[in-house]
Protein backbone atom coordinates (compact mmCIF):
# COMPACT_ATOMS: atom_id res chain seq x y z
CA UNK A 1 0.00 0.00 0.00
CA UNK A 2 1.14 3.39 -0.63
CA UNK A 3 1.30 5.85 2.37
CA UNK A 4 -1.31 7.70 0.51
CA UNK A 5 -3.73 4.76 0.31
CA UNK A 6 -2.40 3.92 4.01
CA UNK A 7 -3.50 8.04 5.48
CA UNK A 8 -6.51 7.38 3.04
CA UNK A 9 -7.73 4.13 5.52
CA UNK A 10 -6.55 5.53 8.21
CA UNK A 11 -9.06 8.89 8.19
CA UNK A 12 -11.41 6.72 6.64
CA UNK A 13 -11.64 4.85 10.37
CA UNK A 14 -11.99 7.81 12.66
CA UNK A 15 -15.03 9.09 13.99
CA UNK A 16 -15.75 12.33 11.33
CA UNK A 17 -14.91 15.21 13.91
CA UNK A 18 -11.47 13.59 14.64
CA UNK A 19 -11.16 12.77 10.75
CA UNK A 20 -11.68 16.68 9.84
CA UNK A 21 -9.11 17.36 13.16
CA UNK A 22 -6.69 15.48 11.58
CA UNK A 23 -6.84 16.90 7.82
CA UNK A 24 -7.11 20.36 8.98
CA UNK A 25 -3.29 19.95 9.94
CA UNK A 26 -2.52 18.98 6.26
CA UNK A 27 -1.54 21.04 3.38
CA UNK A 28 -4.40 21.98 0.81
CA UNK A 29 -2.66 19.42 -1.52
CA UNK A 30 -1.88 16.97 0.88
CA UNK A 31 -5.88 16.87 1.89
CA UNK A 32 -6.39 17.11 -2.31
CA UNK A 33 -4.19 13.75 -2.55
CA UNK A 34 -5.87 12.14 0.55
CA UNK A 35 -9.05 12.70 -0.28
CA UNK A 36 -9.36 11.58 -3.74
CA UNK A 37 -8.13 8.22 -2.81
CA UNK A 38 -10.86 8.08 0.40
CA UNK A 39 -13.02 8.84 -2.56
CA UNK A 40 -11.61 5.62 -4.25
CA UNK A 41 -11.93 3.26 -1.46
CA UNK A 42 -14.79 0.72 -1.37
CA UNK A 43 -14.02 -2.13 0.64
CA UNK A 44 -11.26 -2.40 2.37
CA UNK A 45 -10.30 -5.66 5.05
CA UNK A 46 -9.92 -5.38 8.66
CA UNK A 47 -6.14 -6.68 8.15
CA UNK A 48 -5.47 -4.08 5.78
CA UNK A 49 -7.38 -1.53 8.23
CA UNK A 50 -5.27 -2.87 11.29
CA UNK A 51 -1.91 -2.85 9.10
CA UNK A 52 -2.44 1.00 8.63
CA UNK A 53 -3.33 2.05 12.17
CA UNK A 54 -0.44 0.39 13.54
CA UNK A 55 1.78 1.53 11.19
CA UNK A 56 0.47 5.41 11.94
CA UNK A 57 0.70 4.11 15.60
CA UNK A 58 -2.71 5.08 15.90
CA UNK A 59 -5.61 3.19 17.61
CA UNK A 60 -9.34 2.54 16.81
CA UNK A 61 -10.50 -0.35 18.45
CA UNK A 62 -14.28 0.16 17.54
CA UNK A 63 -13.65 -0.86 13.91
CA UNK A 64 -14.24 -4.33 11.99
CA UNK A 65 -13.44 -3.13 8.77
CA UNK A 66 -14.69 -0.59 6.19
CA UNK A 67 -17.94 -1.80 4.12
CA UNK A 68 -18.28 1.39 1.69
CA UNK A 69 -16.64 3.41 4.59
CA UNK A 70 -14.57 5.65 1.50
CA UNK A 71 -16.38 6.91 -1.04
CA UNK A 72 -16.62 10.50 -2.66
CA UNK A 73 -19.62 11.61 -0.63
CA UNK A 74 -17.13 11.48 2.62
CA UNK A 75 -14.56 12.63 0.28
CA UNK A 76 -16.25 15.69 -0.20
CA UNK A 77 -17.79 15.95 3.20
CA UNK A 78 -14.03 15.91 5.10
CA UNK A 79 -12.56 18.72 2.68
CA UNK A 80 -15.35 21.10 3.13
CA UNK A 81 -15.08 20.66 7.33
CA UNK A 82 -11.06 20.80 7.09
CA UNK A 83 -10.86 23.43 4.12
CA UNK A 84 -14.12 26.09 5.04
CA UNK A 85 -14.30 28.54 2.05
CA UNK A 86 -10.94 27.56 0.41
CA UNK A 87 -12.19 23.72 -0.18
CA UNK A 88 -13.82 24.67 -3.92
CA UNK A 89 -9.90 24.33 -5.73
CA UNK A 90 -9.41 20.67 -4.12
CA UNK A 91 -13.29 19.62 -4.13
CA UNK A 92 -13.27 20.38 -8.05
CA UNK A 93 -10.17 18.71 -8.66
CA UNK A 94 -11.42 15.73 -6.92
CA UNK A 95 -14.20 15.39 -9.08
CA UNK A 96 -12.46 15.96 -12.25
CA UNK A 97 -10.05 12.99 -10.81
CA UNK A 98 -12.96 10.53 -9.64
CA UNK A 99 -16.34 11.05 -11.54
CA UNK A 100 -16.58 10.70 -15.34
CA UNK A 101 -15.11 13.90 -17.08
CA UNK A 102 -14.02 14.68 -20.97
CA UNK A 103 -11.07 13.24 -21.85
CA UNK A 104 -10.35 11.65 -18.16
CA UNK A 105 -8.89 8.29 -19.98
CA UNK A 106 -5.81 10.41 -20.42
CA UNK A 107 -5.12 11.36 -17.16
CA UNK A 108 -3.52 7.56 -16.70
CA UNK A 109 -1.66 7.76 -19.91
CA UNK A 110 2.27 8.74 -20.19
CA UNK A 111 2.38 12.22 -21.62
CA UNK A 112 4.24 11.48 -24.41
CA UNK A 113 2.10 8.33 -25.57
CA UNK A 114 -0.69 11.22 -25.92
CA UNK A 115 1.86 13.50 -27.64
CA UNK A 116 2.41 10.76 -30.35
CA UNK A 117 -1.49 10.72 -30.83
CA UNK A 118 -2.24 14.49 -31.21
CA UNK A 119 0.99 15.33 -32.82
CA UNK A 120 -0.73 15.54 -36.47
CA UNK A 121 -3.94 16.82 -35.23
CA UNK A 122 -5.24 20.17 -35.89
CA UNK A 123 -4.62 22.78 -33.56
CA UNK A 124 -7.96 23.31 -32.28
CA UNK A 125 -8.13 19.78 -31.20
CA UNK A 126 -5.25 19.71 -29.29
CA UNK A 127 -6.14 22.98 -27.62
CA UNK A 128 -9.41 21.18 -26.87
CA UNK A 129 -7.88 17.89 -25.42
CA UNK A 130 -4.95 19.86 -23.52
CA UNK A 131 -7.81 22.22 -21.95
CA UNK A 132 -8.44 19.20 -20.23
CA UNK A 133 -5.82 17.53 -19.23
CA UNK A 134 -4.09 18.81 -15.64
CA UNK A 135 -1.63 21.30 -16.44
CA UNK A 136 1.25 19.50 -15.41
CA UNK A 137 0.57 16.82 -18.66
CA UNK A 138 -0.63 19.46 -20.66
CA UNK A 139 2.82 21.64 -20.44
CA UNK A 140 4.84 18.31 -21.16
CA UNK A 141 2.53 18.07 -24.41
CA UNK A 142 2.96 21.68 -25.21
CA UNK A 143 6.57 21.43 -24.73
CA UNK A 144 6.77 18.22 -27.32
CA UNK A 145 5.23 20.33 -30.51
CA UNK A 146 7.00 22.54 -32.57
CA UNK A 147 7.59 26.59 -31.99
CA UNK A 148 4.95 27.62 -34.69
CA UNK A 149 2.43 24.40 -33.46
CA UNK A 150 2.91 25.83 -29.78
CA UNK A 151 1.49 29.27 -30.64
CA UNK A 152 -1.18 28.39 -32.72
CA UNK A 153 -2.35 25.73 -30.05
CA UNK A 154 -1.62 28.21 -27.02
CA UNK A 155 -3.82 31.09 -29.00
CA UNK A 156 -6.92 29.00 -29.27
CA UNK A 157 -6.81 27.55 -25.98
CA UNK A 158 -6.66 31.21 -24.67
CA UNK A 159 -9.50 32.02 -26.86
CA UNK A 160 -11.55 28.76 -25.71
CA UNK A 161 -14.80 29.20 -23.60
CA UNK A 162 -17.69 27.02 -23.20
CA UNK A 163 -17.30 23.91 -25.34
CA UNK A 164 -20.25 22.06 -26.87
CA UNK A 165 -21.02 17.92 -26.23
CA UNK A 166 -20.89 17.31 -29.92
CA UNK A 167 -17.75 18.71 -30.51
CA UNK A 168 -16.10 17.29 -27.52
CA UNK A 169 -17.91 13.81 -28.48
CA UNK A 170 -16.59 14.16 -32.14
CA UNK A 171 -12.71 14.55 -30.89
CA UNK A 172 -12.90 11.72 -28.10
CA UNK A 173 -14.38 9.18 -30.67
CA UNK A 174 -11.67 9.98 -33.03
CA UNK A 175 -9.39 9.15 -29.86
CA UNK A 176 -11.24 5.96 -29.05
CA UNK A 177 -10.82 4.10 -32.29
CA UNK A 178 -6.90 4.48 -31.79
CA UNK A 179 -6.63 4.40 -27.64
CA UNK A 180 -9.57 1.65 -27.08
CA UNK A 181 -11.22 4.19 -24.47
CA UNK A 182 -14.79 5.50 -24.02
CA UNK A 183 -16.69 8.00 -21.35
CA UNK A 184 -19.38 10.11 -21.37
CA UNK A 185 -19.17 13.75 -21.24
CA UNK A 186 -20.60 16.89 -19.97
CA UNK A 187 -20.83 20.52 -20.77
CA UNK A 188 -18.03 22.78 -19.12
CA UNK A 189 -15.89 25.23 -19.24
CA UNK A 190 -12.58 24.68 -20.53
CA UNK A 191 -9.48 26.52 -21.36
CA UNK A 192 -9.12 29.77 -21.48
CA UNK A 193 -5.79 32.36 -20.82
CA UNK A 194 -5.93 30.62 -16.92
CA UNK A 195 -5.28 27.57 -18.57
CA UNK A 196 -2.70 28.66 -20.75
CA UNK A 197 -0.97 30.44 -17.14
CA UNK A 198 -1.25 27.13 -15.50
CA UNK A 199 0.06 24.90 -18.00
CA UNK A 200 3.08 27.82 -18.55
CA UNK A 201 3.47 27.98 -14.99
CA UNK A 202 4.59 24.59 -14.24
CA UNK A 203 6.55 24.17 -18.40
CA UNK A 204 10.34 24.46 -18.16
CA UNK A 205 11.64 27.84 -18.42
CA UNK A 206 12.99 27.65 -22.07
CA UNK A 207 9.47 26.46 -23.36
CA UNK A 208 7.65 29.56 -21.23
CA UNK A 209 9.73 32.17 -22.55
CA UNK A 210 9.90 30.47 -26.62
CA UNK A 211 5.91 30.35 -26.19
CA UNK A 212 5.36 33.73 -24.51
CA UNK A 213 7.78 36.07 -26.47
CA UNK A 214 6.36 34.14 -29.94
CA UNK A 215 2.86 34.78 -28.53
CA UNK A 216 3.97 38.66 -27.67
CA UNK A 217 4.77 39.24 -31.24
CA UNK A 218 1.17 38.63 -32.03
CA UNK A 219 -0.60 38.50 -29.05
CA UNK A 220 0.95 41.18 -26.45
CA UNK A 221 -2.41 41.97 -24.49
CA UNK A 222 -2.87 38.21 -24.13
CA UNK A 223 0.77 37.70 -23.05
CA UNK A 224 0.41 40.62 -20.41
CA UNK A 225 -3.01 38.86 -18.77
CA UNK A 226 -1.18 35.43 -18.93
CA UNK A 227 1.95 36.94 -17.17
CA UNK A 228 -0.20 38.60 -14.55
CA UNK A 229 -1.49 34.88 -13.79
CA UNK A 230 1.44 32.81 -13.76
CA UNK A 231 2.93 35.12 -10.96
CA UNK A 232 0.48 36.51 -8.22
CA UNK A 233 0.86 38.28 -5.20
CA UNK A 234 1.42 35.66 -2.60
CA UNK A 235 4.05 34.52 -4.74
CA UNK A 236 6.36 37.29 -3.65
CA UNK A 237 6.72 34.67 -0.36
CA UNK A 238 8.62 32.37 -2.24
CA UNK A 239 11.58 34.47 -3.03
CA UNK A 240 14.91 34.33 -1.28
CA UNK A 241 15.65 37.29 0.92
CA UNK A 242 18.11 38.22 -1.83
CA UNK A 243 15.24 38.57 -3.94
CA UNK A 244 12.92 39.96 -1.44
CA UNK A 245 15.06 42.61 -0.79
CA UNK A 246 15.59 43.44 -5.12
CA UNK A 247 11.62 43.88 -4.87
CA UNK A 248 11.43 45.91 -1.45
CA UNK A 249 14.32 48.55 -3.52
CA UNK A 250 11.81 48.97 -5.75
CA UNK A 251 8.48 49.38 -4.57
CA UNK A 252 7.28 52.07 -2.04
CA UNK A 253 6.21 51.87 1.26
CA UNK A 254 2.82 53.72 0.48
CA UNK A 255 2.51 50.71 -1.96
CA UNK A 256 3.40 48.02 0.71
CA UNK A 257 0.85 49.42 3.02
CA UNK A 258 -2.17 49.03 1.17
CA UNK A 259 -0.79 45.74 -0.76
CA UNK A 260 -0.14 43.81 2.44
CA UNK A 261 -3.81 44.46 3.49
CA UNK A 262 -4.97 40.77 3.31
CA UNK A 263 -2.23 39.19 2.87
CA UNK A 264 -1.06 36.40 4.71
CA UNK A 265 0.95 36.72 8.20
CA UNK A 266 3.69 34.62 6.76
CA UNK A 267 4.25 36.91 3.44
CA UNK A 268 3.75 39.67 5.87
CA UNK A 269 6.64 38.64 8.11
CA UNK A 270 8.59 37.66 5.35
CA UNK A 271 8.66 41.34 3.99
CA UNK A 272 8.81 42.72 7.44
CA UNK A 273 11.91 40.56 8.37
CA UNK A 274 13.96 42.04 5.17
CA UNK A 275 13.43 45.53 6.08
CA UNK A 276 15.11 47.28 8.59
CA UNK A 277 13.57 47.60 11.66
CA UNK A 278 12.80 50.60 12.10
CA UNK A 279 11.32 51.11 8.23
CA UNK A 280 9.89 47.67 9.28
CA UNK A 281 7.74 49.52 12.41
CA UNK A 282 6.83 52.34 10.53
CA UNK A 283 5.11 49.72 7.86
CA UNK A 284 3.34 47.86 10.47
CA UNK A 285 2.20 51.22 12.28
CA UNK A 286 0.59 52.31 8.81
CA UNK A 287 -1.11 49.44 7.76
CA UNK A 288 -2.89 49.31 11.31
CA UNK A 289 -3.44 53.23 10.87
CA UNK A 290 -5.43 52.16 7.45
CA UNK A 291 -7.86 50.83 9.11
CA UNK A 292 -10.98 48.66 6.79
CA UNK A 293 -10.42 48.88 3.13
CA UNK A 294 -11.74 48.16 -0.32
CA UNK A 295 -10.90 44.61 -1.38
CA UNK A 296 -10.58 45.83 -5.19
CA UNK A 297 -8.28 49.16 -4.09
CA UNK A 298 -5.85 46.55 -1.84
CA UNK A 299 -5.80 44.30 -5.02
CA UNK A 300 -5.06 47.03 -7.39
CA UNK A 301 -2.12 47.83 -5.60
CA UNK A 302 -1.05 44.52 -5.01
CA UNK A 303 -1.13 44.05 -8.73
CA UNK A 304 1.05 47.20 -9.49
CA UNK A 305 3.88 45.19 -7.66
CA UNK A 306 3.56 42.58 -9.13
CA UNK A 307 3.72 44.12 -12.19
CA UNK A 308 7.15 45.34 -11.06
CA UNK A 309 8.22 42.28 -10.48
CA UNK A 310 7.44 41.26 -13.54
CA UNK A 311 9.37 43.85 -14.79
CA UNK A 312 12.29 43.23 -12.87
CA UNK A 313 12.57 39.51 -13.91
CA UNK A 314 12.13 40.95 -17.55
CA UNK A 315 15.35 43.04 -16.94
CA UNK A 316 16.99 40.49 -15.48
CA UNK A 317 17.50 42.17 -12.15
CA UNK A 318 15.22 39.29 -10.80
CA UNK A 319 14.76 35.17 -11.29
CA UNK A 320 11.11 33.77 -10.58
CA UNK A 321 10.96 30.27 -10.28
CA UNK A 322 7.25 29.50 -10.28
CA UNK A 323 7.60 25.85 -10.28
CA UNK A 324 10.33 25.46 -7.99
CA UNK A 325 12.55 23.42 -10.25
CA UNK A 326 16.34 23.75 -9.83
CA UNK A 327 17.47 25.03 -13.06
CA UNK A 328 20.70 23.72 -14.75
CA UNK A 329 24.07 24.83 -14.09
CA UNK A 330 26.42 24.97 -16.79
CA UNK A 331 30.09 25.18 -16.47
Amino acid sequence: MSDIHKAAILISSLPEEEAVALMGRFEPKQVEAVSIEIARLKIVSSDEQEGAIKEFAESNPSSTGLDGGGGIDLAKKLVQKALGKNANDTLDNIRQSIEEVPFAFLRHIDSQNILTYVVDEHPQTIALILSHLPPAAGSEILAGLQPEQQLKVVQRIAAMGQTSPEIIEEVEKGLEKRMSSVMSQSFENAGGVEAVAEMLNVSDRATERTILENLSQKEPEMVEEIRRLMFVFEDIGKLDDKGIQTVLKNVENSQWSLALKGASSELKEKIFGNMSQRAGEMLKEELEFLGAVKLSAVEAKQQEVVDIVRRLEDSGELELNAGGEEEELVQ
